[in-house]
């Protein structure tokens, strides 16, 4: 183990009451019953995340959920951090955008949310919770996660889950039951507990999503949702009783192939909708990102007739959809210059593009509004043409 040196000396661990080294991680969690083994500990997932490194908060690898990841990945390195936030010799380093993807293949975060803030929202969710994550194993090139962090993003676990969902619950214990209906849901608060990450992914590290799963089974006034570019058969063994919203992200499997590095294909998204809905969870699609460049009506067209011919009824009866063009962002476009060039010859479309700020307060770059609205129309009018069954909640 290696001690991180920062502006303020190195971290020895002396506010701690034991150090990294003296910490026995346990056992690591196995199936219940007769599940078999789980996908995570498989070698799909070991190929996403072949973790040689874990940053660690002392205080978060010390406490159960820190001591189940550094058991999961035995022969990592640990190196103890002041803040999951601040680590020099990842987030800060510039030389690390050559090291984009193996970063993310080899490298974890452990750390506390200090932090607990639900904040209302009204398109995904009615509210935005804490997430038990940030960051993510795959490599979307339009994610807007990175852009906080600098030079490198991968997963950050938060290991004070219990905290997070005693927050939840207060939260939802003050709103009582759902007043009226809205496009979010009609009867239930609906959560995103995944906007910094990939729930789907999460799970292969750690039981922060189960527990939010389980949680939210218990909740009758509330349902947690999320948004997934990954396929993870695991989550079929949790037990949501229809309190989880599984959104699959999908878009034209061309787009996909050069946009969302390490994500499932796209036909595997819409594959597993049927065994996600038999599993317990209501499950719902994100038509996004949009992306404008040549052909791209007939590449969605096909992606629609292909939902229509393979999902079966019993997914179309439930499903609903949001609709999202690009947003984009200066930084970012540079930082993907760095690694993944070709992605930016359709994301980087300045003369389609205007700078606008977004609700967080950030400057994004966003298609014109003429050009937007244009290409809303498009979409909706598709959708009724190939896929009449799906309904959308909204599309921006």
């Amino acid at each position: 183990m290696r001690a991180q040196q920062t502006g303020g000396g190195p971290d020895d661990g002396a506010d701690a009451l034991f150090g990294l080294e003296d910490i026995d991680p346990g056992r690591a969690p196995r199936p219940q019953g007769n599940a078999g083994p789980l996908f995570r500990d498989g070698p799909a997932a070991r190929r996403l995340l072949s973790v040689g490194t874990i940053f660690a908060e002392p205080a978060a690898a010390a406490s159960p959920r820190g001591r189940q990841v550094l058991a999961r990945y035995p022969d990592a390195e640990v190196v103890p951090v002041d803040s999951h936030w601040r680590i020099p010799d990842l987030h800060g380093n510039e030389q690390n955008v050559d090291r984009w993807v193996r970063i993310k293949t080899e490298t974890l975060v452990l750390g506390e949310k200090k932090t607990l803030t639900t904040r209302p929202n009204g398109r995904s969710a009615d509210w935005i919770a804490p997430g038990p994550a940030n960051g993510c194993a795959m490599a979307c090139a339009y994610c807007y996660v990175p852009r906080r962090k600098g030079y490198a993003n991968p997963v950050t676990v938060f290991t004070n889950i219990e905290r997070t969902i005693a927050h939840l619950s207060r939260h939802i214990a003050r709103l009582g039951p759902k007043p009226e209906a809205n496009q979010c849901d009609p009867l239930a608060w609906v959560y995103d507990i995944g906007e910094n990450s990939d729930c789907c992914v999460d799970a292969l590290i750690s039981d922060n999503v189960a527990d939010l799963v389980h949680s939210f089974a218990r909740w009758p006034a509330a349902k947690a949702s999320f948004a997934t570019k990954f396929v993870n058969p695991d989550l079929l063994l949790l037990e949501p009783r229809g309190r989880t919203r599984v959104r699959f992200s999908l878009m034209p499997p061309s787009d996909s192939r050069l946009l969302d590095i390490r994500t499932s294909p796209v036909e595997s998204r819409i594959a597993a909708a049927g065994d996600f809905l038999d599993a317990g969870y209501e499950v719902h699609f994100n038509l996004s990102p949009v992306v404008l460049r040549p052909g791209w009506e007939r590449d969605w067209s096909l992606l629609l007739r292909h939902m229509d011919d393979v999902l079966p009824a019993r997914v179309k009866d439930q499903a609903a959809a949001e609709v999202i063009m690009l947003t984009h962002n200066k930084d970012l476009h540079e930082l993907n210059l760095g690694w993944h060039p070709r992605a930016e010859d359709v994301l980087w479309q300045p003369r389609l593009q205007e700078p606008k700020r977004s609700q967080n307060g950030s400057w994004n770059v966003r298609y014109r509004s003429d050009v937007k609205a244009g290409a809303v129309a498009a979409v909706r009018e598709l959708v009724a043409a190939h896929a009449p069954w799906l309904r959308i909640r909204y599309a921006f």
